[in-house]
């Protein structure tokens, strides 16, 4: 054995254990970062082939592992803008010069343009409800944006779509034709009648009155008219015509509508609305209401935002209504642990992760968002002193195996004395 050999060895062992106490260095200076993932020194030998009778000292190589697929304790909190994911998946963000990376990191507020930032500067990143419900584009960032919360501007939205659910008495007596609330007579009568709320391009309140009259044995007519357009009794005749009218009929043994469950109403002033009566029944008992809902709001601003477990990101505005504005997106690779680890606690794709793959929370095996929660970092403290306090001693040991091959090459110096 070469005296040189073996103090390179005793060099080699120092270097690893170093290595391992630099990653526990890190781990117990990271253990109170959100989201950061506990790194380890990875050991393997270095062997040189040998001759006979004598041995060739190698040594020790290292290799570096973080733990990215081993989730942290959720801690919770009061912000509703803090995320964490719970399972399988990443947030996707990126840097101020607009490359994506993905992180467990989600101590998200909004900055001075209400974009939602996390403590190491990047921003999330989200599909946009402005061009209608969102997919996920499977195979990379196409489609997202940074998420913007603009709370010092106001905001109206039209009324679009809706849902009236409600019971028809099947006992109500048959109107005739010429009293049915499309004639718009004086004399015009009706079974049952409700007004809804709906809002034009401006925001402002339109009320619908919507009349539901007995035409035949499960037959309705269901007549909407303008309410600003009613005579001063609120009734009619109105000054208008009815802005949408339609037939109604039913199953006479389920009391299951079978016909006109969708009635399109040209909203004066707004855009053209659809609102569903699929659910609405004829059965024998009053007329009640079950679901009255419909989109839209007044202007105001935004109260206040909601992120519910599949990564939607609602606005609350100050009259109480919502409207999804983004839905945020999970990223995930075949094998997490080989992420490319980069500063600010992101990671990205590294040719032995395998190729991002783009979904949405709680779909094909991705973890759900959770709000107003942070991941903890998944070191533990215990496990790191331990390992300190044998890499410290390990150290100490290679450092001698090197100081005995000094002596013994100092006594081979000392021969020819």
């Amino acid at each position: 054995m070469s005296l040189y050999g073996m103090m390179r060895t005793g060099v080699s062992g120092m270097n690893a254990q170093a290595n391992r106490l630099s990653t526990t260095a890190d781990n117990i200076a990271n253990s109170g970062t959100t989201g950061y993932k506990r790194a380890s020194t990875e050991f393997s030998s270095l062997i040189i082939p040998n001759s006979t009778g004598n041995y060739t000292s190698g040594g020790v190589t290292t290799d570096i592992r973080y733990s990215t697929s081993q989730q942290g304790d959720l801690r919770y909190t009061t912000s509703s803008s803090d995320l964490a994911v719970n399972g399988d998946g990443f947030f996707v963000v990126q840097n101020p010069s607009g490359s994506p990376f993905l992180t467990r990191a989600g101590s998200f507020v909004p900055d001075a343009q209400g974009r939602l930032v996390n403590a190491a500067g990047f921003y999330l990143m989200g599909y946009n409800f402005a061009n209608g419900t969102p997919s996920a584009v499977a195979n990379g960032f196409g489609g997202l944006e940074a998420v913007k919360i603009s709370q010092n501007e106001l905001t109206a939205t039209a009324s679009t779509n809706g849902v009236f659910t409600a019971n028809l008495p099947s006992n109500a007596p048959i109107v005739p034709a010429a009293d049915l609330p499309s004639s718009n007579a004086a004399s015009a009568t009706h079974s049952a009648k409700s007004s809804l709320v709906v809002y034009d391009n401006l925001g402002g309140e339109v009320i619908l009155d919507i009349y539901f009259t007995k035409t035949a044995a499960n037959s309705w007519e269901v007549a909407v008219y303008n309410q600003a357009d009613a005579a001063p009794s609120t009734s009619f005749p109105y000054t208008g015509a009815a802005l949408s009218t339609q037939a109604m009929t039913f199953d006479p043994t389920t009391g299951q509508l079978t016909g006109g469950g969708t009635l399109t109403i040209p909203v004066p002033g707004g855009a053209s609305m659809s609102l569903d009566l699929s659910k609405t029944t004829q059965l024998a008992t009053t007329y009640t209401v079950l679901e009255p809902k419909v989109n839209g709001n007044a202007p105001s601003g935004i109260d206040k935002i909601e992120i519910s477990g599949d990564g939607t990101i609602y606005a609350q505005y100050e009259n109480g209504s919502f409207k999804a504005l983004y839905r945020i997106p999970i990223a995930t690779v075949q094998s997490p642990d080989q992420l490319a680890v980069l500063p600010g606690n992101v990671f990205s794709q590294s040719s032995d992760s395998g190729s991002i793959r783009v979904g949405f929370a709680n779909e094909g095996g991705m973890g759900s968002v959770v709000s107003g929660a942070l991941e903890n970092s998944n070191v533990d403290i215990a496990e790191e002193l331990t390992n300190m306090i044998e890499s410290q001693r390990t150290y100490t040991a290679n450092s001698k195996v090197f100081q005995t091959g000094a002596d013994l090459m100092d006594i081979l110096v000392n021969l020819k004395r």
